[in-house]
């Protein structure tokens, strides 16, 4: 089992966070040397298509995916707020309505974001963005929105995440076509606990998702789980991807939807 100080996480994450949309922007290769130790982290899933979650978007940085993201309106997307970073709008864009995120789809050119005021790279609470489209989408069977959760689902109730990131903790290369792994809620409390490596890293704007050699990886960040049908959690940290007793950790919707709805409505 592996073991790690919470101080070494929260001294490593700023930097690693930093390392992950720098490599993943590049395209569907991560360059060695800036392969992350921590990350928004798809692990043990299967090949999937836009069809099954429509509400899922690849952000890209100069064409290459960067991150991924969640379709809140016609022209507001949910995504975490250390994919934008060091970042300007003018090299964004998002590709929608696609089972890849290199082809297909839609593009849309990205007018403004913003990050939650109270994001802190160190210690990743409130680590939840929203993204302005240049031009609306045109919703369909493959684009559509999702609603935000206003309350968490049950410990253990299911759940599941998607994305183009690597498909193993290490790798250098994003599959082109979308990944989704079935996972487990682990409420915030429980991810708190002694029962996992985190300790009180976890806080109350985060939850988490389990399952023993699943989970997301690095490329995932910002992008959906989902449970019940609703949006619960944004892909934000973690330690490595799929390691046992430690979780993948996302922002925690229901207790940040009202900053999404009313920074949604400020664009």
């Amino acid at each position: 089992m592996i073991k790690m100080a919470t101080h070494w996480i929260l001294t490593m994450l700023k930097f690693v966070i930093l390392l992950s949309a720098v490599a993943c922007a590049l395209g569907g290769t991560v360059p060695e040397g800036l392969l992350p130790q921590l990350d928004g982290r798809i692990v043990g899933g299967t090949a999937t298509t836009i069809s099954s979650v429509p509400w899922q978007i690849s952000l890209q940085r100069n064409g290459g995916h960067s991150c991924g993201g969640s379709i809140y309106s016609t022209k507001v997307v949910v995504t975490a707020a250390h994919c934008l970073q060091s970042v300007s709008a003018s090299v964004l864009q998002v590709r929608a309505g696609s089972t890849y995120w290199n082809s297909g789809g839609v593009v849309s050119r990205v007018a403004a974001f913003r990050n939650h005021e109270g994001y802190n790279p160190n210690t990743m609470v409130n680590d939840i963005a929203v993204i302005s489209l240049s031009s609306p989408l045109e919703f369909g069977s493959t684009i559509k929105a999702i609603s935000l959760a206003s309350s968490n689902p049950e410990n253990g109730a299911a759940a599941s995440v998607s994305g183009w990131g690597t498909l193993y903790y290490g790798s250098s290369t994003l599959p082109s076509q979308l990944q989704l792994v079935e996972l487990n809620i682990v409420s915030q409390k429980n991810c708190a606990s002694s029962a996992y490596g985190y300790g009180n890293s976890v806080t109350d704007s985060m939850i988490c998702a389990y399952s023993a050699d699943k989970d997301a990886c690095q490329g995932d960040s910002g992008g959906p789980l989902v449970s019940g049908g609703v949006l619960v959690g944004v892909v934000s940290w973690g330690y490595g991807c799929a390691y046992p007793n430690y979780p993948g950790v996302y922002a925690d919707v229901a207790d940040l939807h009202s900053w999404v709805e009313s920074a949604a409505d400020s664009f």
